[in-house]
């Protein structure tokens, strides 16, 4: 029988293990992906808390996770474009992507260039397009500057190149380890902590015209206080402070379909044009092991399970 993740109470990553589940059957605009790479995210670990159980109710055993890639096993009858031992991209909407086997809606994938690893691919969707709604909601242009917080972690660190892309001068706050990364990805480097207000404004003598925030703890205020318009900082941590200060949220909005914008972001990593920074991978038995490295928010990219 196949395996996934699941957990059967809210709680810490205690509650997490890995159980033996009846094989999916593909039905009507379905694919059943056999995964090879699926991807962890802070808000999978926020759901599991039962912190969010208002937004997104759960009905126990739950499952976990969206990103993922694999190869094609079954296709529904009537589902064109794919067949089985294809190489896919995708997601899952059933908090079901941390398994061995998982039915995804064909609109929900896009092709796997095959110069694309599957530890990437399997941790592009929730960083990727989260980061690519975030960096097109502030509409970096060329001429001016956008400061990323968190610019070494899963969104941050594609967040940066993203907005590099645009031709505007990047500030990118982490901490000193991740420095050189971000230097060699055209970024300035500036630290975070105490004084951080007085280093970005030494990055930066013109000012500060956008700011994306994917950490929280006070960065809209920090973003504010230089200067920077509400309606041209994104968050994707902080709501509290974004209903307080009207300043937007649509990193995981503003991207469109899904899978459009997966097959941009592959398509970038396929000709070497974006870097997924992968921290490390941890095979699926140990996905507890894998959320308590997450919860230290201190990896440099993606934490990725292989089934």
């Amino acid at each position: 029988m196949p395996k996934a993740v699941r957990y059967d109470r809210f709680g810490g990553i205690d509650v997490l293990h890995v159980a033996e589940v009846e094989r999916p059957a593909p039905q009507d605009g379905q694919v059943l992906v056999r995964v090879k790479a699926a991807g962890i995210n802070p808000s999978e670990a926020v759901i599991r808390t039962g912190a969010l159980a208002e937004m997104f109710p759960s009905t126990f055993p739950s499952g976990q996770g969206s990103d993922l890639a694999g190869i094609v096993e079954e296709v529904a009858a009537g589902v064109g474009g794919y067949r089985p031992g294809d190489e896919v991209i995708g997601f899952s909407n059933e908090r079901a992507a941390q398994a061995e086997l998982v039915l995804v809606e064909a609109g929900d994938l896009t092709r796997k260039p095959a110069e694309v690893s599957w530890e990437v691919a399997g941790g592009l969707y929730v960083a990727g397009v989260t980061a690519w709604g975030a960096v097109h909601s502030v509409r970096p242009a060329e001429g001016e500057t956008v400061v990323v917080s968190g610019a070494a972690g899963g969104v941050g660190s594609l967040a940066v190149q993203l907005a590099r892309r645009t031709g505007a001068t990047v500030i990118g706050l982490a901490g000193t380890g991740n420095h050189d990364w971000l230097r060699g990805h055209g970024v300035i480097p500036v630290a975070y902590g105490d004084g951080v207000a007085d280093r970005i404004r030494a990055a930066a003598p013109g000012g500060v015209d956008a700011f994306v925030d994917t950490y929280g703890d006070g960065y809209v205020e920090l973003a504010l206080g230089l200067g920077v318009a509400p309606e041209r900082i994104d968050i994707i941590a902080d709501f509290a402070a974004a209903a307080t200060y009207g300043v937007k949220t649509d990193g995981g909005t503003a991207a469109g379909p899904g899978a459009a914008v997966l097959a941009e972001l592959a398509g970038l990593i396929a000709d070497g044009r974006l870097e997924v920074p992968v921290a490390k991978v941890y095979p699926l038995e140990q996905v507890r092991e894998a959320y308590a490295e997450l919860e230290r928010r201190h990896t440099h990219g993606k934490i990725v399970l292989r089934p």
